[in-house]
């Protein structure tokens, strides 16, 4: 359980710092050659993941006792932020840029897996 709570710990950390990153970008911010338009009702949403994310991660990799239970709320708030901004690329005006459309698939898959190994651990600690 040991290795499964630090990689789903590490997942968590990766997501929480990308959502950080896309945070930045949509505050209007660029890093690199990479900018998004400013989008304030995105950069809410992407915080509170992070905020959701990071400490979930923190609870995983401080050993702390409540970890099980932050990775899974964690865990289920990123993804619901994440399907948040799916609907508003699917249903927004114009053509959704690629970085986005990626953005959001490969986050929502990596959510989707560690919310998944989150509640397996749930069920195997009964």
């Amino acid at each position: 359980m040991d290795a499964l709570r630090r990689a789903l710990g590490a997942i968590a950390l990766i997501c929480a710092l990308s959502f950080v990153a896309f945070a930045l970008l949509h505050s209007g911010v660029a890093l690199g050659p990479v900018r998004e338009p400013v989008i304030v009702p995105a950069v809410v949403v992407e915080i509170v993941c992070a905020a959701a994310g990071l400490t979930g991660a923190y609870g995983a990799l401080a050993h702390r006792r409540w970890a099980w239970d932050g990775l899974l709320y964690g865990y289920a708030v990123a993804l619901g932020g994440v399907t948040l901004g799916i609907l508003a690329v699917a249903l927004g005006p114009g053509e959704p840029r690629a970085l986005l459309l990626w953005y959001h698939g490969t986050t929502a898959a990596l959510l989707a897996g560690g919310l998944t190994g989150a509640f397996y651990v749930s069920r195997v600690r009964r």
